[in-house]
C-alpha cells in the first residue's frame, strides 16, 4: 500500500473517532437537556381501571374551591429497621398519594413529612397534636399520623388505618373540608336499639358498651343528638332526621317527624319487619318496625310480616348445628342489585342485609320514587314467623317469583301531611297551651323534600360490616362491605356535601373472581331443583306408607307389606339416582372451574412471553430485511 493512501486512510479513521466522539459528547447532550426538561413536567397516568391512584372529581372540585390554605404534616417513623414491611409499603403509597394533593391543589396543599425518631423534636411535635404510636415488643414506638392545618383550625388522624385505604382519600379530603370551615352539620337519631352504648347491666355502671361504628363515623362529619322516643318536636336546625328501627312510634313522635319533613327536612328510616339484634317480643318474636302513618303519606308500603327470601343473594353462615349453610334470608346483595346510575350507590359493590322486607311504591303515588337496591329475580316472599324453620325448610318450599323485591328506595316530593287533622291529642300534657302559643301544623309542605327508606335496620350494627380486632394496643377495624358507604354516601347527599360522595364510593383494590361466581350460581340453581325433586319424593314416599300402614290389622303391625317394600324400593332408586346426578352438578362445577383456572394460568405463563418473543422475532425480521435493502 502506497504512503499517501495510507494517510489518507488515518485520516478518514481519525475523522471516524472524531465524529463517533462528537456524536457521543452531542447525544450526551442532548439526554441531559431531556432530563432537565422532562423534570419540570409533571406527567401522570393511571392504568387501574378504578383509577385508585388518582384524585376523584369530588378531591378535585373541593381542592378549586379552597379559600384558605391547608397544611398538612405527615408523622412516619421512616428510619426504623423494624417497622413492618407492610406499613413501610403502604406509608410510601399514602405519600405519593398525599403528592397529587399538592398538584391538583394549585399551591393551596401542603404537604410536610416529619421522620419521628424516638427522642427527637418530631416526636414531640406528634405528640402535641395528640397522634399516638404502636408500640412494638422490640421497645420501638412507631407513629404514622396526619395533622391539617388551616387557620386556627386543625384536624386529625391519630394513626392511620392500613386496611381502610379504600376510604384514605375521603379521609384526607374530610380532614381538608372540616378545616376549611369549622361549622358542623347536625343530625339526630331516633332509635329502639342501643347504638350510643350505655351500662353493661344495672350492677355495673361503670362498664359501658362502646357506640356504634357508624354513630362514631358521623361524629367526625356532625354533631349527632340523640331524640327521644317520647320527643314531641324535632328541631328546626336539624340538618337530617335518621330513624333506625323505629318500633312502636306513637302518634305524637309521627306528628313531629311529619313536621319536620314538610318543613323541608329530610330523612333517612331503616324499618325492619324482623330485627336481629332486637330483643323479642312477648312471643318470642322480634318486633317489626314500620311508621306505618308516615309510610302512607309518603306513598310507599311494607308488609311487617313479610321477609325476602333470595338465594342468588344467599350468605353463608354458620347454624345452630355448627354447619355451614347459604341462609337465603341473610341478603349479600351484589352490584347487580345495587343502581349503578345513582350518585349515592353508583361504585358500592357489596351490601349486607340481614333477614330484609319488601318496599313498594303506593300505585297511586306521584311522588317521585327511584329504588337503590333490589333483590334477585331468583327471590320470594315469606312469612317471618317460618325464619325460625331454618334455612333448609325454607329451601324446600321455595318457589321464585318473577318479581325483583325493592329492598330500600329514594322518595322526593312535596309531601302531604299524615295528619290532615292537625296534632294527634297529647293525653299526657295537664297544662293546655294558650291559643298564641299553639304550633302551626302544616298540611302540606312548600319544599320538597327527600326521603331514604331502607326495609332492615340490623345492617348498620358492627357485626354485619365491620371485624374488629387489637393489634399493639390498637383498635384496627376492616370494613368488609360497603353498609357504612351506603349510609355515609346518602348522609352526605341528604346534608348537601355532594362532592364527598364520588371519593367514598371509590373501588375496591381486592377483584373478586366474578366468573368463578357465576359459575357456583348457575351449580346452586340446579343442585335446588333436584333437591326439592328428592325432598318431594321423600315426602310421597312417606304418605303412602302411612296410607298402607293404615290398611293393616293389629296382627300385621310390624310386618312391611309387599306394596310398602316395592314402594321404598321405588325410593331408594330414585333417591340414588338424584344423589348420583347431585354428584355430577358438583364434580361439572369443580371442572368448570379448575378449566377456568387452567386458561388463565395458560394466558398468564406461555401466551403473553410468546407474543413478546413474535414482536422480537418480528422486529429482527424487519432489522434485517431492511439492512438488506440498503
Amino acid at each position: 500500500m502506497s504512503d499517501e493512501k495510507k494517510k489518507t486512510r488515518e485520516s478518514l479513521i481519525g475523522g471516524k473517532s472524531l465524529l463517533s466522539a462528537g456524536g457521543l459528547v452531542l447525544v450526551l447532550g442532548i439526554l441531559i437537556l431531556a432530563n432537565l426538561i422532562f423534570s419540570q413536567v409533571n406527567l401522570r397516568w393511571d392504568s387501574t381501571s378504578d383509577k385508585l391512584y388518582s384524585l376523584s372529581e369530588g378531591t378535585q372540585h373541593i381542592l378549586a374551591q379552597m379559600e384558605q390554605e391547608v397544611t398538612i404534616k405527615v408523622f412516619y417513623t421512616k428510619e426504623n429497621v423494624n417497622t413492618p414491611v407492610h406499613i413501610k409499603t403502604y406509608a410510601q403509597r399514602m405519600l405519593d398519594f398525599l403528592s397529587e394533593y399538592e398538584y391538583h391543589s394549585g399551591g393551596k396543599v401542603t404537604v410536610e413529612v416529619y421522620d419521628t425518631q424516638p427522642d427527637s423534636d418530631e416526636e414531640d411535635w406528634a405528640r402535641s397534636y395528640g397522634l399516638e404510636g404502636m408500640n412494638f415488643p422490640t421497645g420501638d414506638r412507631i407513629y404514622l399520623g396526619i395533622v391539617a392545618l388551616a387557620a386556627d383550625q386543625e384536624e386529625t388522624i391519630k394513626m392511620v388505618d392500613p386496611s381502610r385505604e379504600a376510604q384514605l382519600e375521603y379521609d384526607i379530603t374530610r380532614m381538608i373540608t372540616r378545616v376549611q370551615s369549622p361549622e358542623k352539620g347536625k343530625i339526630g337519631i331516633i332509635s329502639s336499639l342501643p347504638i350510643f352504648g350505655g351500662p353493661v347491666n344495672m350492677q355495673m355502671p361503670t362498664q359501658r358498651t362502646e357506640p356504634w361504628l357508624f354513630v362514631t363515623e358521623l361524629r367526625k362529619t356532625y354533631d349527632v343528638e340523640e331524640i327521644s322516643g317520647n320527643a314531641k318536636r324535632i328541631e328546626d336546625d336539624m340538618d337530617l332526621l335518621i330513624l333506625l328501627h323505629p318500633r312502636e312510634m306513637g302518634d305524637l313522635l309521627q306528628y313531629a317527624v311529619d313536621q319536620y319533613v314538610l318543613k323541608g327536612g329530610n330523612a333517612i328510616v331503616f324499618a325492619d319487619p324482623f330485627s336481629v339484634g332486637d330483643a323479642p317480643g312477648p312471643q318470642g318474636m322480634a318486633q317489626p318496625s314500620s311508621p306505618d302513618k308516615l309510610f302512607s303519606a309518603w306513598g310507599i308500603k311494607m308488609e311487617k310480616n313479610k321477609v325476602v327470601t333470595d338465594f342468588d343473594y344467599a350468605t353463608r353462615l354458620r347454624n345452630q348445628n355448627n354447619q355451614v349453610e347459604d341462609n337465603p334470608l341473610w341478603l349479600s346483595v351484589k352490584s347487580e342489585g345495587i343502581d349503578a346510575d345513582d350518585i349515592t350507590t353508583a361504585k358500592l359493590e357489596s351490601i349486607l342485609l340481614p333477614i330484609a322486607g319488601a318496599l313498594e311504591k303506593d300505585p297511586e303515588s306521584d311522588f317521585e320514587y327511584k329504588a337503590l337496591l333490589k333483590s334477585s329475580s331468583n327471590s320470594a316472599l315469606t312469612e317471618s314467623f317460618r325464619i325460625r324453620f331454618g334455612a333448609q325448610q325454607l329451601r324446600r318450599d321455595f318457589k321464585a317469583t318473577i318479581d325483583q323485591y325493592d329492598l330500600a328506595a329514594r322518595i322526593r316530593g312535596k309531601f302531604k301531611s299524615a295528619f290532615p287533622d292537625g296534632k294527634p291529642e297529647d293525653k299526657d300534657d295537664k297544662n293546655k297551651e294558650k291559643d298564641s302559643d299553639k304550633e302551626v301544623s302544616l298540611t302540606e309542605s312548600e319544599d320538597k323534600s327527600i326521603v331514604v327508606v331502607v326495609s332492615d335496620a340490623d345492617m348498620l350494627m358492627d357485626d354485619y360490616y365491620v371485624s374488629k380486632q387489637r393489634f399493639l394496643g390498637f383498635n384496627l377495624s376492616r370494613i368488609f362491605n360497603d353498609n357504612l358507604n351506603f349510609l355515609l354516601n346518602t348522609t352526605e347527599m341528604l346534608t348537601g356535601s355532594e362532592a364527598l360522595i364520588s371519593i367514598r364510593s371509590r373501588g375496591k383494590f381486592g377483584r373478586p373472581f366474578t366468573k368463578v361466581q357465576e359459575l357456583e350460581k348457575k351449580a346452586q340453581a340446579r343442585w335446588l331443583l333436584r333437591e326439592q325433586e328428592l325432598v318431594r319424593k321423600a315426602d310421597e314416599t312417606n304418605r303412602k306408607l302411612k296410607e298402607f300402614e293404615k290398611q293393616k290389622d293389629k296382627s300385621q303391625r310390624f310386618i312391611m307389606s309387599p306394596d310398602q317394600e316395592s314402594e321404598i324400593a321405588k325410593f331408594r332408586e330414585e333417591k340414588q339416582r338424584i344423589n348420583q346426578e347431585l354428584k355430577q352438578v358438583r364434580r361439572n362445577l369443580r371442572a368448570d372451574i379448575e378449566d377456568l383456572g387452567s386458561k388463565v394460568k395458560l394466558f398468564n405463563i406461555f401466551l403473553m412471553p410468546m407474543l413478546v418473543s413474535l414482536a422480537g422475532i418480528a422486529y429482527a425480521i424487519y432489522r434485517r430485511n431492511r439492512s438488506l435493502a440498503n
